[in-house]
Parts: C-alpha cells; structure tokens; sequence
C-alpha cells in the first residue's frame, strides 16, 4: 500500500523539523550581533554561526584567543560574544589598557580600539575563562562582571556568514 501524498509530506516535514530543532540544540547555532564589543573582528548586525559540539570534542579545548559565544554571567538567558583571555590558573592583569597574563603582556593585533584602562592582578578560576571584547572602550566584558564557567559556553564562532562581503572564517 502507498502512503497518500499528504501523509508523506506530513512526515517529511516532521522529520526536517526535528532534524532542524537536533542541529540547533547540539551541533550548529546561528547568531547575530547585537553591539560593537568586538570591532573591528565582528562588526553590528555580523551573523556568525557557532559549532556547538566544538569544545565536547577530543582535543578540541578552549584556547586563549578564541571568540565564543556564552550565556551571559549576569543574566544566562542571554548569549554574550567575546575573546577568552584568560584560562583557567592564568594571572591576568591591565596597565594602561594593555593585558598581561601571568606577568607578560599579551600582543593582541585583533584591538585597534583601546583605552587606559587599569585592573589589579586577578586569578583566573579553576573551570572559568576571563574574556574581553576587542573593542575595549565599547565593551560590557570581564572586566566589568568577572568570569565565564565553563558549562556557559556554548562554543566558538567560527564563520560569518553575513553581510556577504564579509563571509569567511573569524580569524
């Protein structure tokens, strides 16, 4: 017996949706950005999209440097995008708007925007990461509300896929 044409499109549907709502949850996740925390690297309205499943793989460990996207400390039913700068045991500190990690500053060619902002020497916890946005005068980061667990990431931003001049990987 054949299945009627309506019951086959009814289950095509049904089973595109859940594929769809299994590689949202677990796998592959679209943002947008919202602000200008991280110009000149993701400008507002950039639609990146973020590998979920990165972090949970063999190897695949967060890295100083990374962007990722994160529930936001403060209010976790918002996702938050900045640069890991501190790991975990890493002493960081800021002079005059430059970092230094566990008492060498760090060169980061990614900021064009910077400011003098001064932070006394912190630790980074264990299972945290210290982030901060690249546009430092223009971010709400770290700095401001501390650290990032490490169960709030949900993983890197790894390619932009809008505004179409601007498709790539996020360097």
């Amino acid at each position: 017996m054949t299945k009627s044409w309506l019951k086959e499109s009814i289950e095509t549907v049904l089973w595109a949706a859940a594929l769809a709502i299994i590689l949202r949850t677990f796998i592959l996740q679209a943002f947008w950005i919202p602000s200008g925390s991280m110009i000149p690297t993701l400008e507002i309205g950039d639609r990146v999209l973020v590998l979920k499943i990165w972090y949970s793989l063999p190897s695949h460990e967060v890295e100083r440097g990374d962007i990722i996207v994160f529930k936001y400390p403060v209010d976790p039913r918002r996702d938050f995008i900045k640069r890991v700068i501190g790991l975990p045991g890493d002493k960081v500190e800021m002079k005059n708007g430059s970092v230094y990690i566990n008492g060498n500053e760090l060169f980061e060619t990614y900021v064009k925007n910077t400011d003098t902002y001064n932070m006394a020497e912190i630790t980074v916890p264990e299972g945290n990461y210290f982030c901060l946005g690249d546009n430092r005068p223009n971010s709400e980061d770290g700095r401001f509300w501390g650290f990032v667990p490490k169960d709030f990431v949900r993983g890197p931003a790894l390619f932009r896929y809008w505004p179409l001049s601007r498709v790539g990987f996020i360097e």
